[in-house]
């Protein structure tokens, strides 16, 4: 096992745990230190809530419509069984294994633990706007309590250009037997009729559009402009952070419980959107745009729906974002962590599907209603949650209940996936600082909360959808491929691919060699291809951010890139770090930092077997004298 690991930013005598009970921990957890899911619902329906969030609902359905409808199902079937189930089941796996959050998980490799530190970042830096997201659905949720939906209608604060029809500018029309070219109130006036085809429209906005913009976010003209805070969305933030502090205030064994009805509760309202949708007239056409009245079987020949359908597993599934790792370090040893994987896996991608036929069923009577080809109404991310979807829900017979259910599935969507982001920063914590968080565990995450909403003041403010868009443009990009990319590499080249299946059977039993044999190929090869391609790709055809037609200023791009790089900045700093801290020449200390820290195994002395009795217990570490230095803790 080579020379103890030598680095922990924190001295060997913040090891010594005590035998007090975490308030995370109950009577019948097999880790009383930690503590442990109460039961396997908890955890299912936490790691379901993580996975499906607003991208199944916002982004997935125009993927599939866009990428040839139903054909795009299998590009995205295979991306799901190369690239995102195996990375999937290889977090679990990991998690499981050693009861560790994602940073001290890398006592599996040190000199990568700069990883866990990047993955942990960004998931702090997606969390403060995210939350944001959802205190947008927070403020519709509370408009709809209205007889009549305030964006229903170009009411005061619309503009001229604000109509829920097209209006026709100009067209040809004949007179006197000529065909000639006119304004529409000439044609209307003299009670002539436009050639079929001819018809040029006026650019005019729907009035949720211009609700979305002039009332919601009172949008400013750009970056540059910030205005003032937006006060009815900072206390929508507010309350969205109450709501997560409220659900967290004592870890899983809270979470757990809200999660029965923050993950299940979305379906019904999908189901019941669905069937409403589905009686409506328009419905089939929006089905057909989604799915496709016959499959355009030869956009599979391009390269762009191959890299859609990877990118969009690899996002909704949630992998390496730190979540996974930290969630299931809370199941007990044996818990068949395989199995779990694939259920969620499938469910997430199911729900996308699901998820699809209600939001086109709608999009289709509104493409009908309006008299517009559905084409011209589909839209992904916040045009379709903030100002398309509404619009359609507008006008159906009892608009207002369509609208509250919708949000309020939105605010179910993002708060489960939310509950988990903040459980894998205090997991972070609780595992560098466990003494403390065994007293302070409320007051920690409550103020995690308090912190956090704090820094997502910027988001709230009239420039703030600006900055959404930045951070998600930036940090929810290449930097999770950057991280994902060099784990696989971490885990199964250096670590040792085999050494990894042999601790897997240490918790779901031997399996054959045929029953690993997809896993190898997955591992070993293809899994870490797709996703280099795909990192390659994103680098390559990276484009410079946008919201609509607004360019951004030089500095907001730069500070979009100073993100990203203080995010991935840590995986070469913590590495030399390690480096340098080890003993020997360059070679031996490199190597030193290639091998498992000493007390790197499973958490619990009586799940070490023989392959890991040698194991040096952290409540024992002082007493081994193992030395520290500077480096997060082990």
């Amino acid at each position: 096992w080579g020379n103890p690991e030598p680095s922990s930013f924190f001295s060997s005598k913040d090891f010594n745990l005590s035998n007090e009970k975490d308030a995370h921990a109950g009577d019948g957890d097999e880790n009383l230190e930690r503590g442990n899911w109460s039961n396997k619902g908890d955890y299912l329906l936490s790691m379901v809530g993580y996975a499906v969030g607003l991208g199944n609902v916002w982004r997935f359905p125009y993927l599939t419509y866009q990428n040839g409808g139903g054909a795009f199902l299998i590009p995205y079937t295979l991306m799901l069984a190369l690239a995102g189930l195996p990375l999937f089941f290889l977090e679990c796996s990991l998690g499981q294994f050693a009861s560790l959050g994602p940073v001290s998980i890398w006592r599996i490799l040190p000199l990568f633990q700069g990883v866990g530190i990047t993955m942990v970042i960004i998931s702090t830096f997606v969390t403060i706007y995210y939350n944001v997201i959802i205190a947008y659905a927070l403020y519709y949720l509370f408009a709809s309590f209205q007889k009549v939906l305030p964006w229903s209608d170009c009411f005061s604060w619309a503009d001229e250009f604000c109509s829920k029809t097209r209006l026709v500018s100009n067209c040809n029309t004949t007179l006197d037997g000529e065909i000639i070219h006119a304004n529409y109130s000439f044609v209307t006036s003299n009670n002539l009729t436009c050639v079929n085809g001819t018809m040029n429209y006026k650019p005019v906005q729907f009035p949720s559009e211009q609700y979305w913009n002039k009332v919601a976010l009172q949008r400013s003209s750009g970056l540059d402009e910030t205005g003032n805070i937006v006060w009815y969305l900072a206390l929508c933030l507010l309350l969205s952070w109450i709501i997560v502090g409220a659900a967290l205030f004592k870890g899983i064994k809270s979470s757990g419980k809200v999660v029965y009805f923050t993950a299940l509760f979305p379906y019904v309202i999908l189901l019941i959107l669905l069937v409403r949708g589905a009686t409506l007239e328009g419905a089939l056409d929006g089905i057909e745009y989604y799915i496709g009245k016959q499959s355009n079987i030869t956009k599979l020949m391009e390269a762009e729906v191959w890299k859609d359908a990877a990118t969009q597993i690899f996002y909704s599934l949630s992998v390496a974002w730190g979540g996974l790792v930290a969630l299931s370090s809370y199941n007990k040893f044996h818990n068949n962590c395989y199995s779990d994987a694939i259920l969620v896996c499938v469910t997430n991608c199911v729900t996308s599907v699901f998820a699809g036929f209600a939001i086109f069923s709608i999009l289709g009577h509104m493409a009908f209603v309006s008299e517009r080809p559905v084409s011209e109404v589909v839209d992904s991310g916040f045009d379709l949650a903030f100002v398309a979807y509404p619009e359609a829900l507008s006008r159906l017979p009892v608009s207002p209940l369509w609208s509250f259910l919708f949000f309020f599935m939105l605010l179910l969507l993002g708060l489960d996936s939310q509950f988990a982001t903040i459980e894998t920063l205090t997991t972070t914590i609780q595992d560098i600082y466990p003494r403390v968080m065994k007293k302070l565990r409320i007051p920690i995450t409550l103020g995690v909360c308090t912190l956090l909403f704090f820094l997502g003041l910027i988001c709230v403010t009239q420039a703030g959808i600006y900055w959404v868009n930045l951070i998600d443009h930036f940090c929810a990009g290449w930097g999770i491929l950057i991280a994902a990319v060099l784990e696989i590499i971490g885990i199964i080249y250096i670590y040792g691919g085999n050494r990894f299946i042999d601790d897997i059977e240490m918790m779901i039993g031997k399996k054959s060699c045929a029953f690993w044999l997809w896993w190898r190929m997955c591992w070993f090869f293809i899994t870490p291809v797709l996703l280099t391609a795909i990192l390659i790709w994103s680098l390559v055809t990276f484009s410079p951010p946008t919201y609509g037609s607004v360019l951004y200023p030089t500095w907001g791009t730069a500070v979009g890139w100073c993100m990203i790089i203080f995010c991935v900045i840590w995986i070469p700093v913590i590495a030399i770090l390690k480096i340098v801290k080890a003993e020997g020449n360059l070679c031996q200390r490199i190597v030193s930092c290639c091998k498992p820290a000493a007390n790197w195994g499973p958490y619990l002395e009586s799940n070490r077997g023989e392959r890991y009795s040698h194991v040096v217990d952290p409540k024992k570490e002082k007493e081994h004298e193992i030395p520290t230095v500077s480096g997060f803790v082990y």
